[in-house]
């Protein structure tokens, strides 16, 4: 038996990238910084996948800075470069769920209902952003 969970606080390096598909699914594309314990370290970053109401509240509600919580599995992307011909590979996070843990002052936006998550907590200072 194995087990892949991921689970991660952190905020939107940038805005979701939105793609749709013909046969109705979305996915949303995000990166995410991920603070380490000491103030002085540079933060982790992390690729984000999101699919189908998850990605659309991500594309509606999640902005660059955006405190988020998700909880995933790992996955490698595999691809050739087309240029090169050569072998890439890419980290990715598949999110299951989406949490929106800032405040209401992080956006202009309320917490949409049945999305999953609300946000709580107070304001963060300086000191938590990443970037």
């Amino acid at each position: 038996m194995g087990v892949n969970s991921i689970t991660l606080v952190g905020r939107a390096g940038r805005d979701p990238e939105v793609r749709y598909f013909e046969s109705g699914s979305m996915v949303a594309n995000l990166t995410l910084a991920v603070n380490r314990r000491s103030s002085g370290d540079e933060p982790d970053w992390f690729n984000l996948e999101i699919w189908g109401k998850q990605a659309q509240v991500a594309a509606d509600y999640v902005r660059k800075g955006s405190l988020v919580g998700i909880i995933g599995s790992f996955k490698l992307d595999r691809w050739t470069d087309r240029t090169s011909g050569e072998e890439r590979s890419k980290p990715v996070i598949r999110v299951d769920r989406l949490e929106l843990l800032g405040s209401k002052r992080d956006g202009d936006n309320s917490s949409p209902a049945g999305a999953g998550g609300g946000y709580g907590g107070g304001e963060p200072s300086d000191e938590d952003v990443p970037f």
